[in-house]
């Protein structure tokens, strides 16, 4: 079959899933029943299939099949917004009760003519010497420090890991990534003109033998890696993996942009601590201070620094004045570390009441982490559980939208704990352990 008549058949499914004759929610055929069906190869069903998760219009998950998302649309959609749904286990920007009095405190006097007048000009992207040094005594962390003169600095987190990408990898090149990963930089690289190759994890994180099997077979440019509080997973790397991983990627001479945002909550320093000339370290104040009043970090070995500089200039991701002098009061004066001190405790406390609610369920996480990944029973689907959640008015989400590779997600769901104040959290909870434990076919997966 040539490439114009697969492309036609697999127009023709869409026009099923367009007129509603295919469902949201539908299973389709396996493919050799498909091919049967249509009266094809079997590899060309294959690629009818690939092409309608290319374009969204199906879910693949691991070992359940390939089911219609109800999403028509093509190339890579960013996840939504928040939605403004009663218990939101969806987005993961913790704001604790006291914050914005401590906040309100760091920043008292911003609001002078004086203080104002500096606020309100121009940023740069590597700020000012005084910034440079506060933030550098921020980010400095057990035996990692950092030097003042590496620091770059951008609006937010996506920008800083954009940034970093884009001085690293060339358009049209790869990048290594987690196969569970971060879903915006899913975005960011195919605006970057860049591929993203999925890499396999096991329960240490990152395998370092993927990186090398990878790296062989598409030649990558760079990998992008959490090692600490990974997104969606939870886990921390350890000591030994972390050791083999920069042995493995300093014999292919690969720089690694290292995902810093979650490391609040944990101990461990950055893989930077143990190999400062190979890694990108990005962080930003978004999850430890707040999501409206935010300011991204790059620390780049000293040899990339002009490049990342160049990145974030012609990017266009320059932070604001006004945030620089926010961060500034609020690194400097301790109230950043302090609320940083305060998550963690409140992160501890979620974690624990998850545990109870889903004791017995397939759990994963960290205990200081600020989400969950839950493995599903068999009898639920990864996007209908999703679905019948969001019908009893909680937000969670799929698999689906961290997996690099469509149809290779999990049965799982990632629940974020951070939003919903205790009381609506253990509601939440306690309504997913009831659901679990009944059956699919008990809730409407279509409406």
């Amino acid at each position: 079959m040539s490439k114009s008549e697969y492309l036609k058949l697999a127009d023709v499914v869409a026009a099923e899933i367009a007129s509603g004759k295919l469902r949201p929610g539908d299973r389709l055929p396996p493919q050799r029943s498909f091919a049967y069906e249509r009266g094809i190869a079997v590899s060309t069903a294959s690629r009818v299939y690939a092409e309608l998760l290319r374009r969204g219009l199906v879910v693949g998950e691991v070992g359940r099949g390939t089911f219609v998302s109800g999403e028509a649309r093509r190339g890579i959609a960013a996840p939504g917004e928040p939605r403004g749904i009663r218990i939101d286990l969806e987005f993961n920007y913790p704001m604790l009760p006291e914050q914005p009095a401590l906040i309100a405190k760091s920043l008292r006097g911003l609001e002078q003519p004086a203080a104002l007048d500096v606020a309100l000009r121009q940023g740069t992207s590597i700020g000012t010497p005084v910034m440079r040094s506060v933030a550098a005594a921020h980010l400095s962390k057990g035996t990692w420090s950092v030097d003042a003169d590496q620091l770059v600095f951008t609006g937010n987190g996506r920008q800083s890991i954009a940034a970093a990408l884009a001085a690293v990898v060339p358009t049209g090149g790869r990048c290594g990534v987690e196969a569970l990963t971060y879903p915006f930089i899913k975005g960011i690289a195919s605006r970057l003109g860049i591929s993203l190759v999925p890499l396999a994890m096991d329960g240490e994180g990152l395998r370092p033998d993927a990186v090398q099997k990878a790296h062989h077979e598409a030649h990558l440019s760079a990998i992008y890696v959490q090692p600490s509080i990974q997104n969606p997973l939870g886990m921390t790397m350890r000591s030994a993996r972390r050791i083999n991983l920069l042995r493995v990627v300093d014999e292919l001479g690969l720089p690694v942009i290292e995902d810093n945002v979650y490391a609040f909550l944990d101990d461990e320093p950055p893989l930077a601590a143990l190999a400062p000339d190979t890694c990108i370290v990005i962080d930003s104040l978004s999850k430890m201070v707040a999501p409206g009043l935010t300011l991204g970090f790059i620390v780049p070995p000293h040899r990339m620094r002009e490049s990342v500089m160049a990145s974030v200039r012609s990017g266009g991701w320059t932070a604001s004045g006004y945030a620089f002098a926010a961060a500034e009061r609020l690194m400097g004066d301790g109230t950043a570390a302090e609320l940083a001190k305060l998550k963690r405790t409140d992160a501890h406390a979620r974690q624990k009441l998850a545990a109870e609610c889903l004791s017995g369920f397939d759990i994963q996480s960290h205990e200081g982490c600020y989400h969950l990944w839950l493995t599903l029973p068999t009898h639920w689907r990864s996007q209908s559980f999703v679905a019948a959640a969001a019908r009893r008015d909680i937000a969670l989400t799929p698999s689906t939208t961290f997996a690099v590779t469509p149809g290779h997600a999990p049965n799982a769901v990632r629940l974020a704990l951070a939003a919903p104040p205790m009381d609506q959290l253990e509601v939440g909870l306690r309504t997913l352990a009831r659901m679990l434990d009944a059956e699919e076919v008990d809730f409407d997966s279509t409406e």
